[in-house]
């Protein structure tokens, strides 16, 4: 059973910075996809970054050069170093997680997610 917990989200001002992680358990496999989602109110999901066991990433890009996606396999945590916030990135940012790396895409058909955590950027 996988089970991912996010955490650190909070109010901050533009130009600000935020961490979240992404606490992981039950990924037994070897080439497993982990990425991070956002959603808006009043707008669809989109894909934010995502990492490959491998540490091959990706990023969208309303994230390039702003955003970093990074885990600790040892501590199963999954991390995103977001510097330079604006309003715009205000969501709700949840984790997933696939145990197939071919599933690693901007795209929201991963097979895990978590609760999400709130994300919110004041002008």
């Amino acid at each position: 059973q996988v089970q991912l917990v996010e955490s650190g989200g909070g109010s901050v001002q533009s130009g600000g910075s935020l961490s979240l992680s992404c606490t992981y358990s039950g990924i037994s496999y070897s080439r497993y996809c982990l990425g991070w989602f956002r959603q808006a109110p009043g707008k669809e999901r989109e894909g934010v970054a995502w990492l490959r066991a491998d540490d091959l990433r990706r990023y969208a890009d309303s994230a390039k050069g702003r955003f970093t996606i990074s885990k600790d396999t040892a501590k199963n945590t999954l991390y995103l170093q977001m510097n330079d916030l604006k309003p715009e990135d205000t969501a709700m940012y949840y984790c997933a997680a696939d145990l197939f790396w071919v599933a690693c895409s901007m795209g929201d058909d991963y097979d895990y997610w978590g609760q999400g955590t709130q994300v919110t950027v004041s002008s």
